[in-house]
């Protein structure tokens, strides 16, 4: 069955178009209370990033939740990580994150979690959506769902981040440059660099619900760059505004993207044997990181794009490691979905064991140039991939690289957007030739 409002990662859009409206989530907390009530009384926990938006979404969710019968846990703004984490903690029916990610601040969404902390079964996204068919009702009075705010959420996150590393493991004399992307993460990740030794410079922690991933965090990382260098610190950490992704940036101000931080953690297990298996990455995912995991004899496997079909090859296989180049990194082993701290954990972790910089174990992983372009889609309802232009362009294409290379059209699950992405063994051709294929999708559209 096709979904009508939930995409891969949840409900997401611009504030003020539906399905991104008032109404609209409070009829989507009823509905979600009505399904999660049907096996007695249920109790959900609510939290969010820093946007404007929001508090009024939380509003409208909580009336629906309480009109619905279901007892509401707010934690005001929290990382979407650390809502998976003590939705398990306080024995919750489901967690709700009111987050666009990486968006914009004008974009909001909504994502759920189940009482495991993972994201929702498709049969139950399915129930949601069958039961906004159904007309509102209230429960009597006396059975309207009651809402309190967790004071302490924050504290209980950061102690369990501290937790996923071993308590001997000390970051005295490393010196980190934080970004936080002015979102969700701000109140916490400084914190928990700092309580475990590291010395801490931070940006991007001054949310004023319309700064959050504006030229800073994980999706631009000009700014951390910059800082790195002309502080001249070891490294710098950049996190998405829901705190799910995580970038790096080594002493010299060179990016470090999810497929090179998931070859140093994946080597780092190996070699002490704790990897239980090989590692999960998606259609994007570098070649590079391909071969680097075979010459070391580590199994490799590609799911689709998005952070759910990486963890659901993770359970399928139960390998405990996977993730994506845009920093959704997963270590099953620690935490139920991806988790940028935690995964910045183990890379810091990693350094202080081998005593290499990061500069130095990202380049154990040769990276293969790879170009990606965005196209902007103006209708979604398009299939670009059934195009005879673009099918021909990408078949030629794919005579032109051999096996030099390969290329890949994907529309976003997230954004109205083709992602035209070509990979090759020389950085110039590659860019030229990816340039070519968008500018055939543009045409063709």
């Amino acid at each position: 069955m096709t979904k009508r409002y939930f995409g891969t990662d949840g409900i997401r859009g611009k504030v003020g178009t539906a399905p991104i409206t008032p109404d609209f989530m409070l009829k989507l907390g009823w509905a979600a209370g009505k399904v999660f009530a049907r096996e007695g009384r249920s109790k959900i926990v609510i939290g969010k990033d820093t946007r404007i938006s929001g508090y009024m979404f939380e509003s409208a969710l909580e009336a629906g939740l309480s009109a619905a019968g279901v007892d509401v846990l707010l934690l005001g703004p929290m990382p979407t990580p650390a809502i998976a984490y003590l939705t398990q903690t306080f024995r919750c029916n489901a967690g709700i994150v009111i987050s666009a990610s990486h968006n914009p601040f004008y974009d909001n969404g909504i994502k759920f979690f189940s009482e495991q902390g993972t994201k929702l079964p498709d049969a139950v996204e399915h129930a949601i959506e069958a039961q906004m068919d159904m007309a509102m009702t209230t429960v009597d009075a006396a059975e309207l769902g009651k809402a309190r705010r967790i004071d302490d959420a924050a504290g209980r996150y950061i102690e369990f981040c501290k937790g996923t590393v071993s308590g001997d493991l000390s970051l005295k004399g490393l010196n980190i440059v934080v970004d936080c992307a002015n979102g969700a993460t701000y109140h916490i990740a400084p914190k928990v660099f700092r309580e475990l030794g590291a010395s801490v410079f931070e940006i991007g922690s001054s949310p004023d619900g319309i700064n959050i991933n504006e030229d800073c965090g994980a999706t631009s990382t000009a700014l951390l760059q910059q800082t790195v260098v002309e502080r001249q610190a070891d490294l710098g950490i950049a996190l998405d505004g829901d705190g799910d992704r995580l970038i790096m940036v080594d002493h010299l101000g060179q990016q470090v993207d999810g497929d090179e931080l998931l070859f140093i953690i994946a080597m780092a297990l190996h070699d002490k044997g704790r990897l239980n298996g090989g590692v999960v990455g998606t259609l994007m995912s570098n070649f590079g990181l391909e071969q680097g995991l075979k010459q070391a004899g580590i199994p490799f496997v590609r799911a689709q794009v998005g952070d759910r079909y990486v963890l659901e090859q993770l359970i399928e296989k139960d390998w405990l490691l996977g993730g994506e180049s845009s920093g959704h990194l997963i270590c099953r082993q620690l935490a139920s979905t991806g988790d940028g701290i935690v995964a910045a954990l183990q890379v810091l972790k990693a350094i202080v064991d081998t005593r290499c910089s990061l500069n130095e174990l990202k380049s154990a992983m040769g990276k293969m140039p790879q170009t990606m372009i965005n196209v902007r889609l103006h209708d979604k309802t398009i299939d670009v991939l059934s195009l005879s232009a673009v099918q021909s362009a990408v078949m030629a294409l794919e005579s032109t690289l051999g096996d030099r290379g390969r290329v890949l059209l994907r529309p976003s699950g997230t954004e109205p957007l083709v992602r035209v992405m070509v990979e090759g063994d020389d950085a110039a051709w590659v860019e030229g030739l990816c340039q070519e294929l968008a500018d055939v999708v543009r045409q063709a559209l």
